[in-house]
């Protein structure tokens, strides 16, 4: 039996991991689960799986947790250093790290040091730090499996594969729900509209992005250093249908995909069973269902952050920790009612604009670079809601 530690178990990730948990009891018990602040939520989850432990970064929302809890044999912990408690607990064999933004670094690393094979959805810790993590990863033999679809995809493909036969990795992208829309009516574009993806069922900051096609910038990034590809080697194509989740391209011009219904239950579950594949309970749609898969190449104009992002992997260094800090208080002031959606890159442009990057060391110069990118982000907004 696995026991594994589930950080974020109340999003989406979470919660569709601790479904499989459900349908493979005999492979899993859940030893630790995490989250930020919903209490409410966690108690359910903590009395249906009983972990030994459980976290919430916000500690009021920890320490009625823990009234909440007790007599129930769970340890309740509080703050940011009780996540990463739970997420290097000695009885874990595997940690499913899946906190959104970037309060998933620490997390992270930490069950990268106390050796534990780590499933990683969050996005940013690879975006932020990739160099390091899976410099940190390679010294300590550990294994960083990715849970995004389409890097599941990749790393389905690329398995045993050499580094010569490979010309180039394709990621698809929806689109999100304004593909069509004309930038004149992306000006006024409500949260509600920008949240209603028309394939996955994601949390509000990843709706997001993939309506700014960030999400595939990010993914760009991740594929770099999950995979050790060259920037020159990842290219990104709009595929509104989702079933085609990323392409390689072979030296023999072979291009070979991978294909799969939007349920991401299906690469959590394949990270969460590596190396093995286990039949799945779950029902999905006849492949006849798509009549047509099409493919075009995103715009420019409409996808700038698309480009940006590929200019801040080039640029390397700490300048995609700043792109994410950037990005990540753009979109909360977006979904606050504070900005506009197409303020979301100007403001990012604006930042990145402003920053010298260095090169990644240590945490500290990720952390740092973090925190300058908050406090220039919160500026930028601010000067944009005031007019």
């Amino acid at each position: 039996m696995q026991k594994i530690v589930i950080l974020g178990s109340t999003g989406s990730i979470g919660k569709n991991a601790l479904n499989i948990v459900r349908c493979f009891p005999d492979q899993f018990q859940v030893v630790g689960l995490a989250a930020q602040s919903n209490y409410a939520l966690l108690e359910r989850q903590v009395k249906a799986f009983r972990p030994s432990v459980a976290s919430l970064a916000d500690k009021s929302a920890a320490a009625i947790l823990a009234k909440r809890l007790q007599g129930t044999g769970t340890e309740v912990l509080g703050g940011p250093e009780g996540v990463i408690e739970t997420a290097s607990l000695p009885a874990a064999d595997r940690v499913i790290s899946a906190i959104v933004g970037s309060a998933g670094l620490l997390p992270t690393l930490a069950a990268i040091y106390a050796n534990k094979t780590v499933a990683l959805a969050n996005k940013e810790t690879i975006v932020m730090a990739g160099e390091l993590v899976m410099r940190e990863a390679k010294s300590r033999n550990v294994a960083v499996l990715p849970v995004d679809s389409e890097h599941s995809a990749l790393f389905q493909l690329l398995e045993n594969r050499k580094s010569h036969e490979i010309k180039r990795v394709i990621l698809t992208a929806s689109g999100g729900p304004l593909l069509r829309l004309s930038e004149q009516k992306k000006k006024t574009i409500s949260q509600k509209e920008a949240l209603a993806h028309p394939t996955w069922k994601m949390g509000p900051k990843i709706s997001i992005d993939s309506a700014t096609l960030m999400n595939k910038g990010f993914e760009m990034i991740e594929a770099r250093w999950f995979f050790d590809l060259p920037e020159s080697q990842i290219d990104v194509v709009i595929h509104p249908q989702s079933i085609v989740h990323s392409f390689v391209e072979f030296v023999d011009r072979s291009l070979i995909a991978q294909m799969g219904f939007p349920d991401m239950r299906i690469p959590i579950a394949y990270a969460m069973f590596h190396p093995h594949r286990e039949s799945l309970p779950f029902k999905l749609p006849d492949l006849t269902a798509f009549p047509s898969l099409t493919f075009e190449p995103p715009k420019p104009k409409s996808f700038p952050l698309l480009t940006i992002a590929r200019e801040a992997l080039q640029t390397g260094g700490t300048m995609p920790a700043v792109l994410n800090r950037a990005n990540e208080s753009a979109v909360a002031a977006f979904l606050e009612k504070r900005i506009g959606f197409l303020d979301i890159h100007k403001i990012i442009r604006k930042v990145l604009d402003a920053y010298s990057p260095s090169p990644i060391n240590t945490v500290d110069d990720v952390l740092l670079a973090d925190r300058w990118a908050g406090l220039k982000t919160e500026r930028c907004i601010q000067t944009v809601s005031r007019k």
